[in-house]
């Protein structure tokens, strides 16, 4: 199995940013995925910052897998739209400033009926930053939610191909019933980026817990391997879960992820 590049969320370790770099490097890491938001605020990214900041990767050998940019209201949304696309523009030009050709955002809270009003909106705000990301050089990908994965491919096929792409996420799949396989049979040709966790059903509740990768039902090798005979070669994220020892836990999903490439 290919896997080229292992990934870790600095927010995920808990840790100053600069001390994250340190812990993903000696967790034997090839990169890292930044907050654009609460780590690395674009409002203090002035140039002197982002020449430190690759400095940084550098020094601790590691490479920038992509950066997030969560808003509080997806695309669909028209209440403050403008402000909030803007912020996604100057998130995609400071990815591709940082190394990063991706930018990660859920996009949408609920995916529009095609036809309404709400559809066109998110049509039109990812038209636009689809034409950033291709001025910039970094393209914006969708985060897979608990809705099916289907209705996201059906979405992005009315947008011009390559524009937007799609990072998988498992364990929100599994929310919805859904497996990364289901997922990739749909959706394949679209990911940029994946992630590398694992959840289980609560049925009590009628919610998904994630757990410690490898742990749960997500059944990562055969969603990697489906990946790898797809030719992906992009990055594979490790999340984690709401362990107590984010550390511990995340460098034994570098070390699974690392015996999978072996095996």
């Amino acid at each position: 199995m290919t896997i080229v590049n292992i990934g870790l969320p600095t927010r995920a370790l808990r840790q100053p940013l600069r001390r994250a770099l340190a812990t993903a490097a000696e967790l034997g890491a090839d990169g890292v995925e930044i907050d654009l938001r609460t780590e690395l605020p674009l409002a203090e990214l002035s140039q002197s910052a982002v020449r430190q900041f690759r400095k940084l990767l550098d020094d601790y050998n590691l490479r920038l897998a992509a950066v997030s940019y969560p808003t509080r209201r997806g695309y669909e949304d028209s209440s403050e739209l403008d402000r909030r696309l803007a912020g996604t523009r100057q998130a995609m030009n400071a990815a591709a400033q940082l190394g990063a050709k991706v930018v990660i955002n859920r996009a949408y809270g609920q995916l529009p009926e095609p036809g309404s009003s709400e559809r066109d909106t998110l049509l039109g705000g990812l038209e636009s930053l689809a034409r950033e990301g291709t001025r910039v050089g970094a393209q914006l990908a969708a985060l897979t939610t608990a809705q099916p994965a289907s209705e996201l491919a059906d979405l992005l096929a009315e947008l011009p191909e390559g524009t937007v792409g799609v990072a998988l996420h498992p364990a929100n799949l599994l929310g919805g019933g859904q497996t990364p396989i289901d997922a990739l049979e749909v959706l394949g040709p679209l990911i940029l980026y994946a992630y590398a966790n694992d959840a289980v059903r609560d049925f009590g509740a009628s919610r998904t817990l994630e757990v410690e990768l490898g742990r749960g039902t997500a059944d990562m090798p055969a969603a990697l391997a489906a990946l790898d005979a797809r030719d992906y070669l992009g990055w594979i994220t490790a999340t984690g879960s709401d362990s107590t020892d984010a550390v511990t836990e995340l460098g034994n999903a570098v070390a699974y992820l690392r015996n999978l490439a072996l095996g």
